[in-house]
């Protein structure tokens, strides 16, 4: 039984709790997909628009993490979720996308009303409402601070895999499918968190880096 505390704060959607959910690493080469769910509380539609809260895509690293803890303390609740290199693998990139998504919302309390999932695809397996908003990262906040959130998430990841792997440079690509990271497949094969469906059949040569080798020296 959840304890009693403070009500929520009234929502800007007339009663109705409202998240926002966005992905991060759909196309990349390496490593999980991941996905944010964002409940944003109502004076956030004031104050983070006016800290430039937008598509994580056009803001600089040192700018997304200087908004982290602004997005944090305007969150009613939020929630985080990935779906692993195999998972998209066995079931292909869109479903492996989906369930990171649904994980992000299903770790929301309260659970939301209503759902705007940002791209055009709808997600097939959230059983409530939902609504699709094509590039709202850009036009929605919630959906803008739910691609902040999963995209410092997933980065934050790469940075100790990167450690692990030292070779492919997934510190600076981020797993992306970049000339260098390309370079290094073709040298050393794929790591165990590499998209065996993603790459081409060049790719998967080389001397395979083993699941306990962090060494490439």
């Amino acid at each position: 039984m959840r304890g009693r505390g403070p009500p929520p704060p009234p929502s800007p959607f007339g009663g109705v709790i409202v998240a926002g959910v966005d992905e991060v690493g759909r196309g990349c080469l390496f490593g999980p997909v991941w996905a944010a769910a964002v409940i944003l509380k109502a004076e956030a539609f004031d104050r983070l628009p006016a800290l430039g809260v937008t598509d994580s895509k056009a803001l600089s690293a040192k700018r997304r993490q200087a908004l982290l803890p602004e997005i944090h303390s305007h969150c009613l609740s939020y929630g985080l979720g990935q779906a692993s290199a195999a998972c998209i693998d066995a079931v292909g990139i869109r479903a492996a996308t989906e369930l990171a998504m649904c994980r992000a919302l299903q770790r929301l309390c309260p659970s939301p009303d209503h759902v705007l999932v940002d791209g055009s695809l709808p997600l097939r397996p959230w059983p409530g409402s939902q609504e699709t908003v094509v590039a709202g990262d850009s036009h929605c906040l919630a959906i803008a601070c739910a691609s902040i959130l999963a995209k410092e998430g997933r980065d934050a990841l790469l940075q100790r895999l990167d450690q692990r792997w030292p070779g492919y440079g997934l510190a600076s690509h981020k797993g992306y499918g970049t000339k260098a990271h390309r370079t290094a497949l073709l040298q050393w094969g794929p790591t165990p968190l590499h998209r065996l469906s993603f790459l081409a059949p060049e790719l998967k040569g080389g001397s395979p880096a083993g699941a306990s080798s962090g060494n490439l020296e």
